[in-house]
């Protein structure tokens, strides 16, 4: 019994990861079901068994992909860290996983273009989501109750700051680049760009309130 759960978990896993690329690569309406059967060792069948066809594959993909940046996110000790060291931190690791995790802005672009339509039916996913508001709320009154972060700015606004500029260095790194003539993708840009948003946050907490 034990190793017939193991070998379901296996199967599932690596659906999920055959899967990610594919959606990635095609899109929600491109990706084919056989193509992602035919990478993995097993079948479409069980494609449909595991996750009830298309629709219910693709948005096990998103629920993974967003469980990924989650669980990150929680690798920052916030209870031992001072507040302007823990945002630096939680801006670059934000940063080191969009980098090293393309197919998630790929994924988050597509969803979008089909303006939320499947993220809005996963159940939990905003329950998934919510620790990472929670952090940054904890660091928040960490700050301002030392008296280093401004009182005006709230988890959201710094959540988007941050994802907004980690998402482009990815999703726009041919276009900017082309038209700029610049390498984002180069290490010693990337560890340029690294330091650039923990600078830009902790400077705009930093400073006084409007």
């Amino acid at each position: 019994m034990a190793e017939a759960r193991r070998d379901a978990e296996r199967t599932r896993s690596e659906l999920l990861a055959v899967a990610t690329e594919v959606f990635a690569e095609d899109g929600f309406s491109g990706a084919r079901v056989d193509e992602i059967a035919a990478r993995t060792r097993t079948t479409k069948r069980m494609i449909y068994y595991y996750f009830g066809g298309k629709e219910g594959l693709y948005r096990a993909v998103l629920e993974e992909a967003y469980r990924g940046i989650r669980e990150a996110e929680r690798s920052i000790d916030v209870d031992h860290a001072d507040p302007v060291d823990a945002i630096r931190a939680l801006a670059e690791l934000t940063f080191d996983h969009h980098v090293g995790h393309d197919a998630f802005i790929r994924l988050v672009a597509i969803e979008n273009i089909h303006r939320g339509a499947f993220i809005r039916q996963i159940d939990g996913l905003r329950t998934l989501s919510q620790p990472a508001k929670s952090l940054l709320d904890e660091i928040l009154e960490r700050g301002r109750g030392a008296g280093v972060f401004r009182s005006d700015v709230d988890a959201v606004d710094v959540h988007l700051v941050i994802s907004a500029y980690c998402v482009f260095q990815v999703a726009n790194q041919y276009t900017f680049g082309h038209l700029f003539d610049v390498d984002l993708a180069s290490p010693a840009r990337r560890s340029h760009l690294r330091a650039v948003i923990g600078d830009v946050v902790v400077g705009w907490l930093t400073a006084p309130a409007r």
